[in-house]
């Protein structure tokens, strides 16, 4: 069973939470799992956080970013991948950061 690598808090750097953020479709995915999270859900299968067109390989790389950098946390869950967002956790360590940029992107198309 492949276990995911997560980085503790500590070590987030601003550097690559700001990467992480600068892709629209990433942005995509951590807007749909801060409203996963402010409904109080469980968190989400890749393919249901992600952008509906994206390709399954791009899907992959985006959400190794997204982990790399803290921002999501993912689990199996029997034959599923689910990812919840680290928001804070991450607003621990940058205060209103992600907040900020979520406020300020577009909406995402289709919501």
């Amino acid at each position: 069973m492949s276990r995911f690598l997560h980085p503790d808090p500590k070590d987030f750097t601003l550097d690559a939470l700001l990467h992480a953020l600068s892709d629209p479709a990433r942005r995509a995915i951590v807007k749909t799992l801060a409203s996963d999270r402010a409904s109080d859900g469980n968190g989400l299968s890749c393919a249901q956080a992600a952008p509906p067109s994206l390709p399954k390989s791009t899907m992959s790389h985006h959400y190794a970013v997204l982990r790399a950098s803290g921002l999501v946390r993912a689990e199996k869950e029997g034959t599923a991948v689910i990812h919840r967002l680290r928001f804070d956790e991450v607003d621990a360590r940058f205060p209103g950061v992600l907040t900020a940029v979520l406020a300020a992107d577009p909406p995402c198309p289709g919501s």
